[in-house]
């Protein structure tokens, strides 16, 4: 498995900084944010090391349609059981801050509006 040695998610995912997580198996992690913006906000990241869903290749394929599949579960299983947002941001222009693949998944009990700062 691919890592940057500096990537922020890289070293939550080889445990050098904690996070809470929520979900992890042989491809993904996925852990809370440390600066919700809904009750339920969860970053789900692969373990290779992937600047960006630009720089993904087919071999990502499987990795993409995981991240995809796993977001419901573990948005239900942390008290979103009325859907949820699932957020790729992508490149300066898309406002990717970690530059390292990732997606929000937002939702929860009650309601959204603070979800939608994440627009403008």
């Amino acid at each position: 498995m691919s890592t940057d040695p500096a990537c922020i998610f890289c070293k939550i995912i080889r445990g050098e900084i904690p996070s809470t997580k929520v979900y992890e198996d042989d491809d993904v992690l996925a852990f809370k944010d440390i600066h919700p913006s809904a009750p339920v906000h969860l970053l789900v990241v692969p373990k290779r090391h992937v600047s960006g869903l630009s720089a993904t290749a087919p071999e990502d394929q499987a990795v993409l349609g995981k991240m995809l599949l796993v977001a419901p579960q573990i948005a239900r299983e942390q008290g979103s059981v009325d859907g949820l947002r699932t957020i790729i941001n992508d490149g300066r222009v898309g406002r990717q801050d970690v530059f390292h693949l990732h997606m929000h998944v937002l939702g929860g009990p009650g309601p959204l509006g603070r979800m939608m700062a994440m627009d403008e």
